[in-house]
């Protein structure tokens, strides 16, 4: 499945690095940092100083750093790919399993909204 996305918002956005199709952004426009916040997933490839688009707010592909399953929080692993998550940031829960370096699709959750947990 891997290549589907809905996206809901996608932003234009100014890179302060070189940008790979979907890496997690960071909030300035550069590869999102180990457990650290994203702005969303590109959804193409920039060099530093070139405009790209970033799905920011509903589904996006990303690159899985690691084994994913299904259904499980994620945060930002190395080199901008999703992690499972662990002690960072979440950012997005997994809606595929994938193998690490797959890609797969991730739904998007925004900077500071968590889901609440099960009763």
């Amino acid at each position: 499945m891997g290549q589907q996305a809905i996206t809901i918002l996608t932003l234009t956005v100014l890179a302060s690095a070189a940008i790979s199709a979907r890496q997690l952004v960071s909030p300035t426009g550069g590869v999102a940092t180990a457990g650290g916040p994203i702005l969303g997933a590109a959804e193409t490839d920039a060099a530093n100083g070139e405009y790209f688009a970033v799905n920011v707010l509903g589904s996006s592909p990303v690159i899985a750093d690691g084994a994913i399953t299904k259904g499980m929080e994620l945060e930002v692993g190395t080199a901008g790919a999703a992690a499972e998550a662990d002690t960072g940031r979440v950012i997005g829960i997994a809606l595929e399993d994938a193998a690490d370096g797959a890609v797969f699709e991730a739904l998007l959750i925004p900077a500071g909204i968590h889901p609440p947990a099960a009763p």
